[in-house]
């Protein structure tokens, strides 16, 4: 760790999320470029939980980390114990956006390109209006499809980012 890096202790067990996968370096980034500190985060598909600790780390106030996986979900909540944050992250077994309250000022989902095409108009409904909604998991070849789907549903492009065979996307509601 360099003077002034916001360091994750981080064991992902069997979930997914180690932070060196192309697609979780592509969101992270995107997180910090986005985030603003105090706001309300949503991270759907959370694996080991890093994107939701990395918002926390980035100031967010209160953090929802989702996946459908009971496993990741127990995982996510060590990994939050483990970094000091449980009164910034919760971590809970959901199917994506069922049973999340309120509206949040930005969602992340790093997860796979079919599944971020059927998430884009449902994700709106939790977004706040000028919400920030950054999906990432996407390899180059479907990136249009995905982009094009976030296009129809009402978003704005705010930021492409590519890494080896991996896209993200920015996008405001």
């Amino acid at each position: 760790a360099q003077p002034g890096d916001l360091v994750i202790d981080l064991d992902p067990g069997m979930a997914f999320g180690t932070g060196t996968h192309e697609s979780t370096a592509l969101c992270a980034g995107l997180l910090e470029r986005h985030m603003l500190p105090g706001s309300r985060v949503l991270d759907v598909g959370t694996g080991s939980g890093i994107l939701a600790i990395a918002a926390a780390r980035l100031g967010a106030e209160d953090v929802l980390a989702v996946d459908i996986d009971p496993v990741a979900v127990r995982t996510a909540r060590e990994n939050i114990e483990k970094n000091g944050l449980s009164h910034a992250v919760t971590a809970r077994t959901g199917d994506l956006l069922q049973g999340t309250e309120g509206r949040y000022d930005l969602a992340a989902a790093n997860i796979l390109a079919d599944v971020i095409i059927g998430l884009s108009e449902p994700i709106l409904s939790v977004l706040k209006p000028g919400g920030v909604f950054l999906c990432s998991g996407i390899i180059q070849e479907r990136a249009q499809d995905v982009a094009d789907a976030l296009i129809q549903a009402g978003y704005r492009l705010l930021e492409r980012a590519d890494k080896g065979e991996w896209a993200a996307f920015a996008v405001s509601a």
